[in-house]
């Protein structure tokens, strides 16, 4: 969640302080978590209203290309990286391909 998400939140959540969304999160994007990167594999149909709304995001590193839920933002199956104090977040756009 965004700073400012409900208190009984924090404990769970690894709260961010929001950057500008220049366009929806898609399959075949990036995320990037400190030094870590893995491909997006699946969006569910509200992952985006939630970001951009909430900066709520679910993140899932199971590998699916299908989402479970509709807030699922699906990632590469492996390890979750470690979030600190300090830790960049990043959703890097899939180039065009032509």
């Amino acid at each position: 969640f965004q700073e400012g998400a409900p208190r009984e939140l924090e404990e769970i959540s690894v709260l961010h302080r929001p950057d500008e969304l220049w366009d929806q999160v898609r399959p075949g994007d990036s995320l990037r978590i400190g030094a870590t990167t893995v491909k997006v594999t699946a969006v569910g149909e509200v992952a985006n209203q939630n970001l951009a709304s909430l900066g709520h995001a679910v993140i899932k590193f199971n590998g699916l290309t299908a989402p479970e839920l509709p807030g699922d933002l699906c990632v590469e199956r492996r390890d979750i990286p470690p979030v600190e104090p300090g830790t960049s977040i990043e959703i890097i756009r899939r180039e065009a391909t032509v």
